[in-house]
């Protein structure tokens, strides 16, 4: 008997293994530098669930690459009380919500509720910083709008972040009356997590430091296990006359940022010459508030700056936190020096995306899609920053000033940061009785699954799982109902409309349909007997859920090719717009159950075959365009009936042009990939720049780097002549530098194709 796999690997691959697999929702957490964020973005690229991200606050969601929660469920800025009623009046400036005023104010549009239908997997990235009451209107809205009154509304979550880091923000205001009803403000106190507990994994390897005496001490820290002697090791470190602005590479940690700011001034103004000022290039929507570093970049040549986001390309030559120095800085040019390295860089600019979540309408795919785009120079000064924006971010050496810690978490944060010890400074000796963390924290890390439980709910789960996929996948009752709906108006239609004359043919949908209903009512029994825990066979359901596709999609699969083709040559009718939107209403719902049937069926396969749950084995092509191969085949066999009839006014097409223009719904490929794929297809700059949201000056970026990294061939991009005149004015010398190479070229070549020729293996 062959049973599903359920061998445990890593804490990764497992979670990415019980995500895809189970309906279970899952708290991934783990220690600093223990690759949270890298398994977020593998998830998010991997998962074959309709999956939207979320996060408290606009950088968070940015960086995530999802949306703020307060947009996506679309709530007001104010606390919340878990209970019907008429909130306490506390005065203007504090405000509270309840079942009852946030049911008051529901006003979600069509679109944005078929979403919520879709979704399958929600993945709240920073959870630390989410509030109880915030994630228990998350759980009220998302039962309200499924109509579901399980945990989420039956929705899986996947909360990531690590909790002794940065913590929920309540007011002073606010705490006596969330006091009342929350133990804590965590998100583990939250009525829903009472009600459901996730199940909590850790990652445990670490990749940012290995010095066991500096891990050790941090595990300490973390579990409020510090020790007299901990405290000692630190103090060895502390330096209370040490000036970070006299040491290359040194950034000191603040708790405030006043301090910060402060610091990062002086030293500024403290470099001789003048300071030039870099404008990021924003297109389209992208808020003020969700830049993620100031739209206006002050630099000097000698300032200490740090890259924010790794590098995109082969030769990862920077990393988030990394610190360098500025030793050139021209118009189009930032040049960066890493001494230790004895390495320079010309500093590319990095495209940020504001991104909102769609549906394709003919796959029933949740999606990004690209709604605005930041473009800056991926730097910020680096004589300071505070703990709190330091956080995912890692240095080699650091000045940490703790003199004023004023949250659990702080110290551990600062120090986690760091690679060793041996890039430690202290601005004074710390106190042991300053280093506690929340001791709530510490006490809801016990719930951590084994690897005991870890396995056994892996085999629960995806029994779990499959039984209520498959039944909801079998049950169609209610797009039937639908469709029984329009019978009546078809019965008592006049005699001479369109609905009159399509009587018989509606009725003939009508009783294919009607004739599924008691045969799925049995299979949905028979489910449940074969996917029982401990007991299921995925020989029998595989076999038992082949036999029962082949039996059931040759009927709904006519109804569906005859509906439309129905939609189809309304279109040549006038006066029937209500009628078509009716069909085309109908015709939704059935290729959702159809694309259901099919994607199930690839996730019994692939369980079967012992392969992996992704998106690359379920998502395959045939499934994503099933509807528009089913639309071709129909549009040939009217033709093929009526020669004569002339062009058809597809529905289809002009439902979709009424909508604005989608990103595909492939999985995600790098910004440089996808401008290589346009220019591939023959777009010129221009177009790339518009149908990709970004400025020419970008594209002409993407185009420097895909030549250097020879996806492209200069001449491709340049004219022969203008080589040739780079070629003789610049030769071979690999030293120059952009500034000098543009003042030997003069105004003949542009900025930029200089940096498409500098890029190329031709010098």
């Amino acid at each position: 008997m062959k049973q599903i796999t359920t061998d445990i690997q890593s804490p990764a691959e497992f979670t990415e293994r019980f995500i895809n697999q189970t309906n279970h929702s899952v708290f991934l957490t783990g220690k600093a530098g223990t690759g949270k964020t890298t398994l977020l973005k593998k998830i998010i690229d991997s998962t074959h669930k309709n999956t939207v991200v979320v996060a408290p606050t606009g950088i968070a969601a940015l960086n995530a690459g999802g949306v703020t929660i307060h947009s996506f469920f679309q709530l007001p800025f104010a606390a919340f009380i878990p209970d019907f009623g008429q909130p306490p009046f506390l005065g203007q400036r504090t405000q509270f919500n309840t079942k009852t005023t946030l049911a008051q104010h529901f006003n979600m549009n069509k679109k944005k509720k078929i979403i919520f239908l879709k979704l399958e997997l929600l993945i709240v990235d920073e959870v630390s910083m989410l509030r109880a009451d915030l994630l228990d209107a998350m759980d009220f809205m998302l039962r309200k709008v499924r109509r579901n009154d399980a945990p989420f509304g039956g929705v899986q979550v996947l909360f990531i972040g690590d909790l002794m880091q940065l913590p929920p923000i309540v007011r002073r205001e606010e705490k006596p009356t969330l006091d009342k009803y929350y133990r804590g403000s965590f998100f583990f106190n939250a009525k829903v997590i009472q009600e459901q507990p996730p199940l909590y994994i850790e990652l445990e390897k670490i990749y940012r430091q290995n010095d066991p005496e500096f891990i050790e001490l941090l595990n300490n820290l973390r579990n409020n296990h510090i020790s007299e002697e901990n405290v000692a090791l630190l103090n060895n470190y502390s330096k209370p006359d040490f000036d970070a602005t006299k040491h290359e590479g040194f950034i000191t940690l603040t708790t405030h940022n006043a301090k910060a700011d402060e610091i990062n001034s002086k030293a500024l103004q403290a470099l001789s010459g003048r300071t030039k000022d870099y404008d990021a290039k924003v297109a389209k929507k992208f808020p003020d508030h969700m830049f993620p570093i100031p739209k206006t970049m002050e630099l000097k040549v000698g300032a200490q700056v740090m890259f924010i986001k790794n590098d995109l390309s082969h030769e990862k030559r920077y990393y988030n936190g990394k610190i360098g120095r500025i030793t050139e800085l021209s118009a189009d040019e930032v040049r960066v020096t890493f001494p230790e390295e004895k390495l320079t860089i010309s500093v590319e600019p990095y495209e940020w995306e504001n991104v909102k979540f769609s549906l394709d309408e003919k796959s029933g795919e949740i999606k990004e899609e690209v709604i605005g785009t930041f473009v800056h120079f991926p730097l910020k000064l680096a004589w300071a920053i505070t703990v709190h924006k330091s956080q995912g971010l890692t240095f080699e050496k650091a000045v940490l000033d703790l003199s004023n810690v004023f949250a659990p978490g702080q110290a551990y944060v600062g120090l986690s940061r760091l690679v060793s010890l041996k890039g430690l400074v202290l601005t004074s000796p710390i106190r042991l009785n300053g280093l506690r963390n929340d001791q709530n924290v510490v006490d809801y890390a016990k719930n951590k699954a084994d690897e005991k439980l870890l396995t056994r709910k892996l085999e629960l789960g995806t029994v779990i799982y499959l039984q209520n996929k498959l039944q909801k996948t079998f049950n169609w009752d209610s797009m039937v109902s639908r469709w029984l709906s329009l019978e009546a108006a078809h019965k008592t239609a006049g005699p001479k409309s369109e609905m009159a004359k399509n009587k018989v043919w509606f009725e003939n949908q009508i009783n294919a349909l009607m004739s599924t209903l008691e045969p799925s009512r049995k299979f949905r029994s028979q489910l449940i007997r074969i996917c029982q825990p401990d007991q299921m066979n995925i020989d029998v359901l595989h076999e038992r859920y082949e036999a029962a596709y082949q039996y059931f999609i040759k009927t709904l699969e006519p109804v569906f090719r005859g509906n439309i083709k129905q939609l189809l040559l309304l279109g040549k009718k006038s006066n029937v717009k209500q009628y078509a939107e009716d069909l085309g209403e109908l015709d939704d719902l059935l290729t959702d159950v159809i694309i259901d049937l099919k994607k199930s069926r690839k996730l019994v396969q692939n369980l079967y075959n012992g392969k992996e749950l992704s998106k690359e084995n379920i998502w395959d092509d045939q499934i994503r365009n099933f509807k528009i191969a089913k639309i071709q085949v129909v549009k040939e066999e009217i033709r093929r009936e009526n020669p004569t009839l002339g062009e058809l006014d597809d529905f289809f097409e002009e439902k979709k042009s009424a909508k604005k223009k989608e990103r595909s719904s492939k999985p995600k490929i790098s910004t440089f990939d996808k401008t290589f794929d346009l220019f591939d297809k023959g777009r010129s700059i221009k177009e790339i720049a518009d149908e990709r949201v970004l400025t020419e000056k970008t594209v002409y970026g993407h185009i420097a780097r895909l030549v250097k990294d020879e996806k492209i061939e200069i001449d491709a991009v340049l004219d022969q002549e203008k080589i040739e005149v780079m070629k003789d004015k610049l030769g071979k010398e690999l030293e120059m530098t952009l500034t000098e190479a543009k003042d030997l070229v003069g105004d003949a070549i542009s900025w930029e194709e200089l940096k498409i020729y500098h890029a190329s293996n031709l010098r």
